[in-house]
């Protein structure tokens, strides 16, 4: 099947589509022996691609997998697990659960909820939980007793965690309950360890419910699709996909990434 030559690239995990649109314009893609043009559709089955002259196959870059998964309480957001918990992989089909490479993309707590990002695009999870990325990320939490504005003011700037202080945060009184509870909206845009627990204990009122509804714009629940339910996943769409490549910072220096800050 004919494709956009852009849309093969991104595909392939070779760059964003607006990155191989760029790669294009320079002249960089060749397609049987002629540069390529925007909008040229290709056979990959077929015709021969050279990318900074080298000829790139389709066996080289695997099918990269995108998904959008609903977390459910208890389930711990690893590949395995020495201690038998259930895994977010062992909520996939046998066909996805076991290709090889599909990881979680940093973690939700055993006992949080909500949207989960995984992918065998190994390149694009460690962009995305780099230190230096700071993309936002969106929750619904309903925490202990109703917090002042001066308690709320102290989160929002930002409160010393492990001798590090935070970044400023979003928060937005959602609900003041009568069962002497609040549900609040919070927009991180760091992860650190359990942060929003650890924030919340620290300002006296404990986190009781953490469910993530956002990660940037990719939503649980969006105006053409109804909630994603509690233990299912879909796979991201094309405009997703090029919204977390454009979040990737090329200029990281690649290192292993602690789970502290990949946490949350």
């Amino acid at each position: 099947m004919d494709e956009r030559v852009q849309k093969v690239l991104s595909r392939w995990g070779m760059a964003s589509r607006r990155q191989a649109e760029q790669m294009i314009l320079q002249g960089r893609v060749w397609i049987n022996g002629n540069v390529a043009h925007l909008g040229q559709k290709i056979d990959s089955a077929v015709d021969r691609v050279v990318v900074d002259g080298v000829v790139v196959k389709p066996a080289d870059y695997p099918e990269r997998i995108y998904l959008l998964m609903n977390k459910p309480v208890g389930v711990v957001c690893t590949c395995s697990d020495p201690w038998n918990h259930r895994t977010v992989l062992e909520l996939l089909p046998t066909e996805l659960g076991k290709r090889q490479g599909i990881h979680p993309v940093g973690r939700l707590d055993a006992e949080s909820t909500g949207a989960l990002l995984l992918t065998n695009d190994g390149d694009l999870t460690f962009y995305l939980t780099h230190p230096r990325h700071h993309i936002p990320k969106t929750y619904r939490v309903w925490i202990d007793g109703h917090p002042s504005e001066q308690i709320l003011k102290r989160w929002r700037q930002g409160v010393m965690l492990d001798d590090r202080k935070t970044l400023p945060a979003e928060v937005l009184v959602v609900e003041r309950h009568p069962d002497h509870k609040t549900l609040l909206e919070v927009v991180l845009k760091e992860g650190r360890n359990r942060q929003i627990r650890r924030v919340a204990e620290q300002l006296g009122h404990p986190v009781l419910q953490l469910h993530r509804t956002a990660i940037g714009s990719i939503q649980l629940q969006t105006a053409n699709a109804p909630m994603l339910p509690s233990g299912s996943y879909r796979v991201l769409t094309e405009v997703e996909i090029d919204f977390l490549n454009s979040q990737v910072d090329l200029t990281s220096k690649r290192r292993p990434v602690k789970d502290e800050e990949c946490s949350i």
